[in-house]
């Protein structure tokens, strides 16, 4: 891997890269060009050059790049070549949605624990996880080796339960709560907002005039 910073923009494109990488592999592709690698995650062949050029990969001419080889690439660059532990806070509808999610395997990812604070879940199998309460945390993250949370409580309580997630020593944070989390500088969040998502679509649609005109108001 090479030594200069690979920027945010190229590292948010990897996983596209990925998941076209080994739908490939699984049709029996050995080799891909990266018209076809383009094609395949939505962009322009001249930006995939780009971006597989911060990881020191650039192919071969008339021949293209090695699926294996580009796959175990950029898995080592996003820290996949194990899979990862996962926790999972909050088991309310979506996190139960999440925790009955096989795509996680297939992307390298393990669900470690599941944590709710309400005693009727505590101790319950959901998607064949064990519920723990809040206060094992700690004792999660440092015997699984987690270092990654997804958060799906309340949007009140998030804040709360974050600073709890920070304390326990989890490094990177998906926040799906409707609300901004204050962490250390050491700690990685990324928000998704459903809600916001939507009316962003909203936006687009009603520009296009897909959306009918309201009446009765």
């Amino acid at each position: 891997m090479t030594d200069r910073r690979i920027p945010d923009a190229t590292v948010a494109r990897l996983p596209a890269y990925l998941q076209a990488l080994v739908d490939a592999a699984e049709a029996g592709v050995r080799t891909i060009s990266s018209d076809e690698l383009a094609q395949a995650a939505g962009l322009n062949s001249a930006k995939v050059r780009k971006d597989l050029s911060f990881l020191g990969t650039y192919g071969t001419r008339g021949v293209g790049y090695h699926v294996a080889e580009l796959t175990t690439e950029i898995s080592g660059v996003l820290g996949l070549t194990d899979d990862r532990p996962v926790v999972i806070v909050g088991v309310g509808n979506l996190g139960r949605a999440l925790a009955s999610y096989d795509g996680f395997a297939r992307r390298g990812f393990t669900i470690a624990a599941l944590v709710d604070v309400d005693p009727a879940l505590i101790g319950t199998d959901i998607a064949g996880h064990r519920v723990a309460a809040p206060d094992t945390l700690p004792a999660v993250v440092s015997d699984k080796g987690v270092g990654l949370a997804v958060l799906t409580t309340p949007a009140a309580v998030a804040q709360a339960v974050t600073d709890r997630i920070v304390d326990a020593g989890v490094t990177a944070i998906l926040n799906f709560a409707p609300v901004h989390l204050d962490v250390p500088d050491t700690v990685t969040v990324r928000t998704v907002d459903l809600s916001t998502e939507l009316q962003i679509l909203s936006f687009y649609a009603h520009l296009a005039g897909d959306l009918p005109v309201a009446t009765g108001r």
